[in-house]
């Protein structure tokens, strides 16, 4: 037998059944063992955890178009650097948002010019396209995104309940699921209105404008919507614990419908918004101590199913406005998915099924992507627990070194990443859902 590409030899290798001390044989970008066996190079990972790479679904790298806030070649690397070897874009940011078959080639070819990362793409579901999610789906699109609030950009318009019901049953006819931002609108423009009456414009005024209520009634009525379409649902950044058990609930009456939380609830709150001021403002916004303890719980009791990094990058003249309303509501944070999740207390195994696995499971990529198994892509990573790493700016690798979790002391820090087996960077491959998800 010819000898094979790869062995890694010596970590704690994190499989479904647990972790085991094994070697991991790789071999024209494929795993072929879980032994060893003779290789060309032999990579000695004693101490560190190998992870299968994560499947980072919630994106935004706003190029073509708006590439000043980050780009596909610098926030792929920061993926990379994060842990994600497979990412999944978002439609809006872009300029324009991808909401055709022409703006999806667009995206597609500069991403397949730039990313280091595999890749698949969301296309848009908005007022302004309805006719045109079919060829969006014949085109590649993974799935549909759409926003029950004003998304920040004007050309990426909210949904109402009629276009999302349209949306929901073309996606279902094409078998592709809808992400949903999922909070809603009449309350939050209300509660907005009273507060800029009273000159409101700080933190605290804008944590107030988007209380959990607005979150539940947004996920209670999306849910619904799944129901009555027979969509796939996938509801993103659910910031509480009461979202996540409104979920629950739909799914006890049939519902398919799975859940994403962030980094950023389960590792910070909102008093470190007030704290921290703009480069922690996001929507849904930051919760309590109480609700970051809640998600953690519903973690390890197996409510939540997906963990995304939700990066949201833009430049700081957009991150400095006094008026806390007029900032722009998006964390940067893809460089450190993998190490905060550590961090915050997850397990391995945890982290390896919420960043990887079922991702992969949801979108039609596994089990060639969040997998350790053989035959899958080696997409793995290394990472080394027990240190004390300081977030600093100058490390970022992302455009901008804006970021919440500036001078936070991380206790796992990323070693080693293949992207189908490649240890250096690579080409990105461009990845559609498999025509049995």
């Amino acid at each position: 037998m010819s000898a094979i590409d790869l062995l890694v030899r010596g970590a704690q290798v994190v499989l479904p059944t647990g972790m085991h001390k094994i070697s991991i044989g790789v071999d024209q970008g494929k795993i072929v063992a879980h032994t060893d066996a003779k290789a060309k190079a032999v990579m000695d990972a004693e101490g560190r955890i190998l992870l299968p790479g994560a499947v980072d679904a919630h994106v935004h790298y706003n190029e073509p178009g708006r590439e000043d806030w980050e780009g596909w070649r610098s926030g792929s690397r920061a993926s990379r650097a994060g842990g994600a070897t497979t990412v999944v874009e978002m439609p809006l940011n872009a300029q324009p948002p991808t909401l055709d078959a022409e703006t999806f080639a667009q995206k597609r070819a500069v991403a397949e010019r730039k990313s280091c990362v595999d890749f698949a793409l969301w296309g848009g579901l908005t007022p302004l396209n309805l006719d045109k999610l079919e060829e969006l789906g014949q085109a590649g699109a993974i799935g549909f995104k759409a926003f029950m609030v004003e998304s920040g950009t004007p050309d990426f318009p909210a949904s109402d309940p009629t276009t999302l019901k349209k949306g929901m049953a073309t996606a279902a006819q094409l078998g592709l699921p809808v992400s949903v931002h999922a909070e809603s609108p009449e309350p939050i423009q209300r509660h907005i209105g009273e507060i800029r009456k009273k000159g409101g414009k700080s933190v605290r005024d804008y944590l107030a404008s988007r209380p959990i209520k607005t979150e539940l009634e947004a996920i209670r009525l999306i849910c619904d919507l799944a129901g009555e379409t027979g969509c796939r649902l996938h509801i993103v950044h659910v910031s509480c614990p009461e979202g996540i058990e409104a979920i629950q609930e739909a799914r006890k009456r049939g519902v398919n419908v799975t859940a994403e939380t962030c980094p950023h609830y389960l590792t910070l709150t909102e008093e470190d918004m007030i704290q921290i001021g703009s480069p922690a403002k996001c929507a849904p916004p930051l919760r309590s101590e109480a609700a970051r303890q809640g998600l953690l719980r519903q973690i390890e009791e197996g409510k939540i199913d997906t963990i995304g990094s939700d990066h949201s990058p833009a430049p700081g003249t957009m991150k400095t406005d006094p008026d806390f309303f007029k900032v722009w509501g998006g964390i940067a944070g893809c460089q450190h998915l993998v190490p905060l999740l550590f961090s915050a207390g997850l397990s391995p195994i945890r982290i390896a099924r919420l960043t990887a696995e079922n991702p992969a499971r949801r979108l039609g990529l596994f089990p060639r992507k969040g997998s350790l198994d053989i035959g899958a892509d080696a997409d793995f990573v290394l990472v080394r627990t027990g240190v004390s790493d300081e977030v600093r700016p100058t490390d970022l690798l992302t455009k901008h070194p804006i970021t919440p979790y500036l001078g936070r002391k991380l206790s796992a820090r990323v070693e080693k990443v293949a992207v189908r087996g490649c240890l250096e960077s690579t080409t990105g491959l461009f990845l559609t859902p498999s025509p049995s998800s």
